[in-house]
């Protein structure tokens, strides 16, 4: 397939970056934001779907990552912050026209979408958070099991260039490691057109530099501000969907783990290991679908 087929794309500056998105539709804007190792072509299958649903759908790349801009990191990360890359996209969404909207976010881009929902709560009609827990959840309970599953989270972040410069000796056997290991996906698993686009991304140097920094400031820089906020909770309707066969769904009790953090919470697991949006893509936008159905936002004050 062509990524995005009939799709607008474009760069938008906001917040001293250059952010790149595709969009496409009409109705409720909904934004969504991928994780680590990939970018926005994670959305590839799901977006015209949505799109075909009656939604303005909207994908972007989270600075670092992908099309988008990857600036050298400040000296204390915060412009690789959570914080920071939730300006981009409140920013990149009233560009586009929209001061409210629903957000989707996996992985990395989850953590985006729940500092987004604490520091502009206004702009929030929905956020559906797929395979994370809580960033100072995870961090503040590093068990033995966690920190071995979670084993990136710390090589990444180490000081650069280290981890850099191991990744470039072989990105591909790097990146790979983590997109089949993390839920016993194959290759096959994911759509030629996509992996390409992951692909890309693993040999570019400033993306594996952007990513780096993005993990340093997650322990750096977001732990200390989800500490700050550690009793706040999102206040729009959540959706947290899960792999049922992922390393979130052994090491945690996902309904449990979140309540503490959302005032409207629903919860589903979904066949598969973390990466179960690229190969479970009819389930996934059946669920965010019906839960967008439930929380339209002509019916929100």
């Amino acid at each position: 397939m062509t990524l995005f087929a009939g799709f607008e794309s474009g760069r938008v500056a906001v917040n001293g970056v250059e952010i790149s998105y595709v969009a496409a539709g009409t109705g409720d804007p909904v934004l969504l934001l991928h994780g680590f190792p990939q970018n926005k072509a994670l959305w590839a299958k799901i977006a015209p779907a949505l799109v075909a649903l009656g939604y303005r759908v909207v994908c972007a790349d989270l600075r670092g990552y992908g099309q988008s801009s990857k600036p050298v990191a400040d000296a204390n990360l915060s412009n690789y912050s959570f914080r920071a890359m939730a300006v981009d996209q409140v920013e990149l969404m009233s560009r586009l026209g929209y001061n409210r909207f629903h957000v989707v976010g996996h992985d990395r881009g989850a953590r985006v979408a729940h500092r987004l929902c604490l520091d502009h709560e206004g702009a929030v009609a929905s956020v559906t958070l797929i395979d994370i827990v809580p960033t100072v959840q995870l961090l503040s309970d590093l068990r033995k099991e966690v920190a071995q599953s979670y084993w990136h989270w710390f090589f990444l972040a180490q000081p650069a260039p280290f981890p850099e410069e191991m990744i470039k000796a072989n990105p591909d056997l790097f990146y790979e490691t983590c997109l089949f290991g993390w839920g016993g996906a194959i290759a096959t698993d994911f759509a030629d057109d996509q992996l390409m686009a992951y692909r890309a991304s693993w040999h570019d140097h400033d993306a594996i530099s952007g990513s780096c920094n993005d993990y340093r400031a997650a322990v750096k820089v977001d732990f200390a501000n989800d500490l700050q906020d550690r009793e706040r909770l999102v206040a729009a309707p959540s959706l947290v969907l899960y792999g049922e066969s992922g390393a979130m769904a052994r090491l945690y009790d996902m309904p449990s783990v979140w309540i503490p953090f959302c005032a409207n919470l629903e919860v589903h697991a979904v066949p598969g290991g973390h990466f179960f949006p690229d190969i479970e893509t009819e389930r996934v936008a059946s669920h965010v679908f019906q839960f967008l159905q439930r929380h339209p936002m002509s019916k929100q004050g």
